[in-house]
């Protein structure tokens, strides 16, 4: 017999269950109606909010959706609803929680991942953009800000017929630099106005390419004879570019003398440490301005990324003679058979023959010999310095303890492929120093070469530049850059001419815009002037051309040329090192000395990666030489892309009708993450 407490546990557990089971058949029943009445189509809410130019505010819009939905869908549903009658084809979406745009269409919103806690923006593809260019002047014209900031350098570059985009990119200030320009502005008790160019009309302001610029690879254009800047004709050839209302030449000229602001508004980097941080800016060429947190109307700079100019010779510049021709009378007829001539040899090498140039039709490979003096370093900073027989071969350089000794085995015999090569020169004390850093497998091997003067030491130094590259004298680049170097040289020589200006104040020159502020701390304003006059005479009596081009030749043969620097950490190594990357090859710099340690070429690369884990960039040279650092100054991808960007560079060929590869681009250079 059941105990009158068990019955009552029994009642007890009996109505608790029929409480949960009513409590259950409650929740069901309000599913199914809800289920069945708003949700029936497995409908919901998609907030999106609408950035209209013509409204001060932006609006939010609430859209009843399914995730099988598609993008396009979604933005007919939109404009439906806004009821404004207006062009939306430059309008795409932006899901701002994601940072990307929703740029595919006929994707889903189940296949995108939005969801109903999404909030979406419904604004322009094209921006307005600041952009600050090497001269210091400003233009404000609208951008892509949904392309791949790869594409939208280059729809920059045809607005301001720029040539060559692909060696341009976008830099964002470091910070050192916005609260250096901060602070200065807040000491200013004057507002400096800064001058825009604005270019808000360029033709992709509607989502439209732009034109092709002055420099149309179909199209050759006229300079003018006397500054040698494109003339302003060449510009009425595109109707649609912003330019044509404006003048052109604004862009092509920096300003002969900047004004104190704008001289305290630039960074100038003293040490390794400061030039590595400009390199953090570098902008993501595989990613949009937006998702990189670019906003409308910032301020970027435009600046050259890779320092390998393609094309830039002096043979592509005939229509500059000829155009100056055409305007004098042709009494000088060695002057029209030069240009004849040159016109003959860039149609040959186009073509890609040969001329009946003798120096490129060279089979028997040159060589050098002469007596130069080896200077070794010793400890304590002794030097031994000894005259030996030095023979150049190909590649390598041999020296004999005399000449008659040259025909035997040579002392030591110095392979130059991969080595650093720099330039030992002070003109004024008549010393012309080679130094040539060689790979081994300690580091670097110091060899120092002495010159008795300045020709000796053009024909040595072109030899070892390019052996360096892995090339011989009897490569057709050989003359030309023995030719660069005493160019160099003599703009070196300081030698006063009487055509100089005996009083320099008398000029409206201000120094500290030619020289580094380590100078103008160390020497007076007025010796600084007398001596850029003085400079300034080996150039005076150029045409701008090839001023600029001779400009650029010195510069080129400056040691530190093209290199950019960041900050790493190589593997097993526990300090900082300084890692300098150029067009051909990777060098590893003493952050404390800025000595060179260790040289690798591309050309020797066999492959790179990057282990986005950890961050680590790892690179396999032949005779399995690895390397494998992480960089400490940028992001990884920056140095990435800075490596893969110069390979890319290496494949483009003299074929003026070839189109950029940009897939190969971004395989080269976007990485996998």
């Amino acid at each position: 017999m059941q105990s009158p407490a068990a019955g009552k546990e029994k009642l007890i557990l009996a109505s608790e269950v029929d409480r949960n089971y009513f409590h259950l058949r409650a929740y069901t029943d309000l599913w199914k109606m809800i289920s069945s009445s708003a949700y029936g189509s497995n409908t919901w809410d998609l907030s999106v909010i609408v950035d209209h130019q013509c409204e001060e505010e932006q609006k939010e819009f609430q859209l009843q959706v399914t995730g099988d939905l598609h993008i396009g869908g979604v933005m007919l549903k939109l404009v439906e609803k806004i009821k404004v009658s207006q062009d939306w084809s430059d309008y795409a979406l932006w899901w701002e929680q994601k940072k990307c745009w929703l740029l595919k269409t006929h994707w889903t919103l189940d296949k995108c991942g939005v969801q109903a806690d999404a909030k979406l923006l419904f604004t322009t593809q094209h921006k307005m953009l600041r952009l600050r260019l090497p001269n210091m002047k400003t233009v404000r014209l609208k951008v892509s800000f949904s392309s791949v900031v790869f594409k939208a350098v280059s729809d920059i570059c045809k607005i301001l017929n720029i040539r060559r985009s692909e060696e341009l990119s976008l830099l964002k200030q470091s910070e050192d630099t916005l609260r250096k320009k901060k602070k200065k502005d807040k000491n200013s008790k004057e507002l400096v106005t800064e001058d825009i160019l604005n270019l808000c009309n360029s033709p992709v302001s509607s989502g439209l390419s732009a034109s092709p610029g002055l420099y149309s690879k179909t199209m050759t254009p006229t300079y003018d004879p006397v500054s040698g800047t494109p003339a302003s004709s060449t510009i009425t050839w595109f109707s649609d570019s912003p330019l044509t209302e404006q003048n052109c030449s604004i862009l092509a000229f920096s300003h002969p003398n900047c004004s104190p602001e704008t001289l305290a508004e630039m960074y100038q980097p003293r040490t390794l440490a400061d030039k590595a941080k400009l390199n953090a800016g570098w902008l993501d060429s595989s990613r949009s301005l937006m998702e990189q947190g670019i906003m409308e109307d910032d301020q970027l700079l435009l600046r050259f990324k890779y320092y390998t100019f393609f094309d830039l010779n002096p043979k592509y510049h005939v229509s500059k003679l000829s155009s100056s021709l055409e305007t004098q009378d042709f009494t000088n007829e060695s002057e029209v058979d030069e240009v004849e001539a040159a016109l003959s040899n860039l149609e040959v090498t186009l073509e890609g023959g040969k001329s009946s140039n003798i120096l490129e039709d060279i089979t028997d490979i040159p060589k050098l010999a002469d007596y130069l003096r080896l200077v070794r370093p010793r400890r304590l900073s002794i030097k031994t310095i000894k005259p030996y027989w030095f023979v150049f071969k190909d590649t390598s350089i041999s020296y004999f303890k005399n000449k008659e000794s040259g025909q035997g085995e040579p002392i030591e015999k110095l392979n130059l492929k991969g080595c650093e090569v720099v330039p030992d020169v002070n003109v004024a004390a008549k010393k012309f120093g080679i130094k040539l850093l060689i790979p081994v497998a300690a580091g670097m091997n110091e060899v120092y070469l002495r010159c008795d003067d300045e020709n000796q030491y053009a024909r040595w130094m072109a030899a070892s530049v390019l052996a360096s590259k892995g090339k011989t004298m009897a490569d057709s680049s050989y003359h030309p850059e023995v030719q660069k170097i005493l160019s160099f040289l003599k703009m070196k020589n300081w030698t006063m001419s009487p055509q100089a200006t005996s009083d320099p104040e008398s000029i409206d020159m201000k120094p500290e815009c030619f020289v580094s502020l380590r100078y103008t701390k160390k020497y007076k304003s007025k010796q600084l002037a007398a001596r850029i006059l003085e400079a300034h005479q080996n150039v005076s009596q150029m045409p701008l051309v090839e001023a600029k081009l001779r400009f650029i030749q010195a510069w080129q043969s400056l040691p530190e040329f093209g290199l950019s620097y960041y900050i790493v950490r190589f593997k097993g190594s526990k300090k900082e090192d300084v890692l300098g990357v150029s067009y051909n090859r990777l060098i590893r710099i003493d952050m404390a000395t800025g000595d060179p340690i260790t040289t690798w070429r591309f050309s020797n690369m066999k492959q790179w990666n990057v282990n986005w884990e950890i961050r680590q960039v790892g690179i396999e040279f032949d005779q399995n030489v690895s390397i494998a650092f992480t960089c400490l100054s940028a992001d990884c991808k920056i140095i990435h892309e800075h490596i893969g960007g110069y390979i890319f560079l290496s494949t483009r060929s003299k074929d003026h009708n070839e189109t950029l590869d940009e897939e190969l681009f971004h395989k080269l250079t976007g990485g996998q993450e």
